[in-house]
């Protein structure tokens, strides 16, 4: 079993192997958009994508640790504090769906959620901190890609590579603020429900399965949608990601159907 942490094997504590080769993979596509090798627009596709997959799983993860550190053991004996994406929800939802929705719409759609013991925590304040954990990783991301724009070093060359990084770090963006809504089902919901009545809890959690898929209807609509990521773009300018690169890297990311012309 090895040595234990607070009753826990240290192997619940080690990143996936899953986790790691996403990583390698994820340098390796930096490595190639950067230089140019082959179809550059697959290149920043297989960035994007797997950057996206490690923000992912960094998203879920943060929820866990907060939880194993507020008083839910079991979070750790469920894998969570392993990194491993298959831990955390059914494949199809955790990760095909929110690639789909990113290639199709650019948005970042949040995937599996941790299941948490909200019981087991030590007050509601904790239990609105587990799931702001989550949203907040993805502010962290898009500030540390929004780095070397600011600080100039991007030049111009490697644009292709860049245009991938702020299309990421826009992606953080949109997981960010979609997450952080007040609707039932999402973290935004999960922050306010610990100091709502109980009577009110009983309505939040029926409507909570259904909130994410009446919010993420709405942003298909125009008005909706357009006001979304108006704020999106708000916030990117105030981290200094250049909004015009979001298109780029967005063509680009659509590999099949790019042209350089």
């Amino acid at each position: 079993m090895g040595n234990l942490v607070m009753g826990v094997p240290r192997e619940a504590f080690r990143p996936s192997p899953i986790f790691l080769g996403l990583v390698a993979l994820f340098v390796t596509a930096g490595v190639m958009a950067w230089s140019g090798f082959g179809n550059v627009a697959f290149d920043v596709f297989l960035l994007v994508v797997t950057g996206w997959l490690i923000s992912l799983c960094v998203h879920e993860y943060a929820h866990a640790l907060v939880a194993f550190r507020s008083g839910d053991i079991d979070a750790a004996h469920r894998g969570y504090l392993t990194l491993n994406p298959l831990k955390y929800s059914h494949p199809l939802l955790s990760i095909v769906l929110p690639v789909i929705v990113v290639v199709l719409g650019g948005i970042g759609l949040p995937g599996g959620a941790v299941w948490v013991n909200h019981g087991a925590l030590r007050s509601r304040l904790r239990s609105s901190l587990v799931s702001l954990a989550g949203p907040a990783t993805n502010l962290v991301f898009a500030v540390l890609l929004a780095l070397p724009f600011v600080f100039g070093v991007t030049g111009e060359t490697h644009t292709e590579f860049w245009a991938g990084i702020a299309l990421l770090g826009f992606l953080q963006l949109t997981a960010s603020v979609l997450n952080l809504i007040p609707v039932p089902g999402l973290d935004g919901g999960n922050i306010l429900r610990p100091w709502l009545p109980f009577s009110w809890k009983r309505t939040w959690d029926v409507i909570a399965p259904f909130g994410f898929i009446m919010l993420f209807a709405l942003l298909w609509n125009p008005t909706i949608g357009g006001a979304f990521f108006s704020v999106v773009f708000t916030l990117g300018d105030l981290i200094g990601m250049p909004s015009y690169l979001y298109g780029d890297g967005f063509a680009l990311l659509r590999f099949w159907s790019y042209s350089a012309d």
